[in-house]
């Protein structure tokens, strides 16, 4: 299971996402950097936590408000970690530029998408395993610009990606955001039981290093994390032992791995 960092990115810092509120987002405070500054903390997520792939949610192209093109080259130009990039994706142009910069993947959320059409166009345009389809929820509720989109439940949504030959889907409820109140577990293990060909991610709210180890069972491709890293609530130690298969989480549970 890949464990995958996130970088949320505001006015030209990295900011600590808290349930979707993004106007109160502040620069974010980590144990892992003594900065908010993006190259440092994508530095010390590489060096200190040993992990290849970034998640890059640009929020001020997410919103509208201008974005971070140059950085996010600038990422991409350094070679090395892989570069998932959201940046409010709307259309097949926008795709194909920021493949061009250097994105590894491309993030196609349904929060900003506008069409149902559009998404048909960027499948179509682009390779599969090239773009990963963010399915963002609150509260359970597909979050979207497109009222065909947020008329669906999020399984109905599954279906349909599946039925258009798309791979890889990130769950991710906003409202979980940065609050450490677990994921929907739920829904995931009903996601993997209907769709087990499509490669699942996890976001919103993982908490601790527990939590991986339960995603892991659920069969969950990836999982998305920020706070708990900068917070500290998953170590470096952590990791090593998530990726050996073996070690301890006495001092949150009083219990051995599984």
């Amino acid at each position: 299971m890949r464990l995958i960092p996130v970088m949320d990115l505001r006015d030209g810092l990295v900011v600590h996402a808290v349930k979707g509120e993004r106007e109160r987002y502040q620069p974010v405070e980590s144990v892992l950097a003594d900065t908010a500054e993006p190259l440092a903390v994508a530095r010390a997520f590489r060096e200190k936590l040993g992990l290849q792939e970034l998640y890059i949610a640009d929020l001020d192209a997410i919103q509208g408000r201008g974005h971070h093109q140059a950085l996010i080259a600038r990422l991409a130009q350094q070679g090395k970690v892989t570069l998932l990039v959201d940046a409010g994706v709307t259309d097949v142009e926008r795709a194909l530029e920021l493949l061009a910069i250097g994105a590894g993947k491309v993030i196609i959320g349904a929060e900003t998408l506008a069409s149902w059409e559009a998404l048909v166009d960027i499948r179509a345009a682009v390779p599969a395993q090239r773009l990963v389809f963010s399915l963002d929820m609150r509260a359970g509720q597909v979050l979207s610009r497109s009222p065909q989109l947020a008329a669906l439940h999020p399984l109905q949504v599954l279906e349909r990606l599946q039925q258009m030959g798309w791979q890889e889907v990130i769950l991710l409820d906003l409202a979980r955001v940065g609050t450490g109140a677990g994921v929907d577990r739920a829904l995931i293990a009903e996601a993997r039981r209907q769709y087990p060909e499509l490669t699942l991610l996890a976001g919103g709210g993982v908490r601790h290093a527990r939590e991986l180890w339960d995603l892991k069972a659920l069969e969950v491709a990836g999982v998305l994390v920020a706070t708990a890293l900068h917070q500290g609530t998953i170590t470096a130690n952590d990791l090593r032992g998530f990726r050996s298969g073996a070690g301890s989480e006495a001092s949150n549970h009083g219990s051995p791995w599984p």
